[in-house]
C-alpha cells in the first residue's frame, strides 16, 4: 500500500472488496461498519455500588469508572443505591444522575445494610452482565476489563480474590481467613476470597436467586449450587484513603452464623424433614439417656432430691436444639414470604434517571 508525502494512506491503492452482486465496496467503510457491528454485540455491563457515607470517595469513583467504561465502548449503566448516608452522598448520587445518562441512583428512605442495597441495585440493573464494587475506592475499577474478558471465557462468575490485601491484619485479614476457611469446608467450594465484593455476573442466571438478611456474600456459593460455571481472579486492593470503614471484627460472627443458613439452605431446603427430624430424634434420644440415668441411680439408692444437673442438663439442651430449628424454620419461612407476596425488606424513597420499561437502550442485544 503506497503512502504520499504527509502520510496519507492513498484510497486507491487499498485492496478491494466484492459484494454478493459483484459490486465494489470501500474497504476503509467495510472495515468501519465490521467493527460497528461487533460492538453491537458486546455484551451491556451494570455496575453496581452500595453507598453509605462515601461522599468522598464518590466523585474519583465516578471518574475512575468513566475512564473505564469509555475504552470498554459497551453501553453501560452505573447505579449507585443510596444505602440511608447522611453525610452529603445522596446529594452527590442525584448531582450525578442528572448530568450523565449512564448514571442510576437508587435512595433508599433509611439504613438497611449492605444486602438489601445489593439486592435493590441488581433488581433494578438491566444490562446483560452485573458488576457489583464497593464505594470505598478499595476495588480497583481497571479490573473489571480483565474479569469480563475471563467471564468471556465461558463463566458465569467471576469473583475478585484480593491476594494482597490492604487491610488491618488483626481486625479484617485474620478473621476473614478464618471465615473464608470454615466457608469452604462447609459448603465445598474452593475460594479464597468471600468476602471481596467485586465481582461480575451473567444477570440471566443472578435472577434466580433471592438475597435477604446478610446473604450478599454468599452469591458465587448460591450460584455454583445452581450449576453456574464461577471462576476466581486475583484483584488489585488499596487502602482506603478517606471515609471509615463499616465492618469490623464482629462481622465474622455474623458470617459464621450466616454460613449455617446457607449449609441448610444448600442442603436440607428441599427436604426440610431430614434436619428436623434428626434433631427431633436427637431430643428423644436424650431424653432416653435421661430417664435411663434416672432409673440407675434410682435402683443403686442415690437420693434424687434437690439434684438440678439433669434437670439442667435436659432442660438446656432441649431448649438450644429448639431455638436452633426455630432460627432454621424463620429462614425458610422469611424467604417464603418474600418470593410469593413479591415484597422487599428495604423502602425506596426516590429513584433516579432509569428509563422508562421498554427502554433499555441495548441491554440484552
Amino acid at each position: 500500500m503506497a503512502t504520499a508525502p504527509g502520510n496519507v494512506v492513498q484510497q486507491a491503492d487499498a485492496p478491494k472488496i466484492r459484494t454478493r452482486r459483484g459490486k465494489v465496496a470501500d474497504p476503509v467503510r467495510h472495515a468501519a461498519e465490521t467493527r460497528t457491528a461487533a460492538a453491537e454485540k458486546l455484551l451491556s455491563l451494570s455496575i453496581v455500588i452500595p453507598i453509605h457515607n462515601e461522599l468522598d470517595n464518590l466523585l474519583p469513583l465516578y471518574r475512575e469508572l468513566k475512564d473505564v467504561t469509555d475504552r470498554l465502548g459497551r453501553t453501560y449503566e452505573i447505579i449507585l443505591v443510596d444505602d440511608g448516608s447522611t453525610d452529603g452522598s445522596t446529594a452527590l448520587i442525584q448531582q450525578l444522575a442528572n448530568q450523565d445518562e449512564n448514571v442510576r441512583g437508587v435512595i433508599f428512605r433509611r439504613n438497611y445494610g449492605q444486602t438489601a442495597a445489593m439486592q435493590a441495585g441488581i433488581g433494578h440493573a438491566r444490562m446483560d452482565l452485573v458488576v457489583t464494587m464497593d464505594g470505598d475506592l478499595q476495588n480497583d475499577p481497571v479490573d473489571i476489563e480483565r474479569m469480563i474478558s475471563k467471564l468471556e471465557e465461558g463463566f458465569d462468575l467471576v469473583h475478585g480474590w484480593r491476594r494482597d490485601r490492604q487491610d488491618a491484619l488483626v481486625n479484617r485479614k485474620i478473621p476473614s481467613r478464618i471465615a473464608n476457611w470454615m466457608i469452604s469446608h462447609v459448603t465445598h467450594f474452593p475460594i479464597h476470597d468471600l468476602g471481596c465484593t467485586l465481582k461480575i455476573m451473567r444477570r440471566d442466571i443472578l435472577e434466580e436467586i433471592d438475597l435477604y438478611g446478610d446473604m450478599h456474600r454468599f452469591i458465587p456459593i448460591l450460584l455454583y449450587q445452581r450449576g453456574a460455571r464461577c471462576a476466581e481472579l486475583p484483584v488489585n486492593h488499596r487502602q482506603r484513603v478517606a471515609g471509615v470503614t463499616k465492618y469490623g471484627i464482629g462481622r465474622t460472627l455474623v458470617v459464621l452464623l450466616d454460613l449455617m443458613t446457607v449449609k441448610f439452605l444448600l442442603d436440607y431446603a428441599s427436604h426440610p424433614m431430614r434436619i428436623f427430624g434428626g434433631l427431633g430424634l436427637a431430643c428423644f434420644g436424650l431424653s432416653a439417656l435421661a430417664f435411663l440415668a434416672t432409673i440407675i441411680m434410682k435402683l443403686d439408692g442415690v437420693d434424687m432430691t434437690g439434684n438440678p444437673l439433669l434437670l439442667m442438663t435436659v432442660v438446656s439442651g432441649g431448649a438450644g436444639l429448639q431455638l436452633l430449628s426455630l432460627g432454621i424454620l424463620g429462614e425458610v419461612m422469611a424467604r417464603i414470604y418474600y418470593r410469593k407476596n413479591s415484597k422487599t425488606h428495604y423502602g425506596i424513597r426516590t429513584l433516579l434517571n432509569f428509563p422508562p420499561l421498554g427502554h433499555d437502550g441495548d441491554a440484552g442485544e
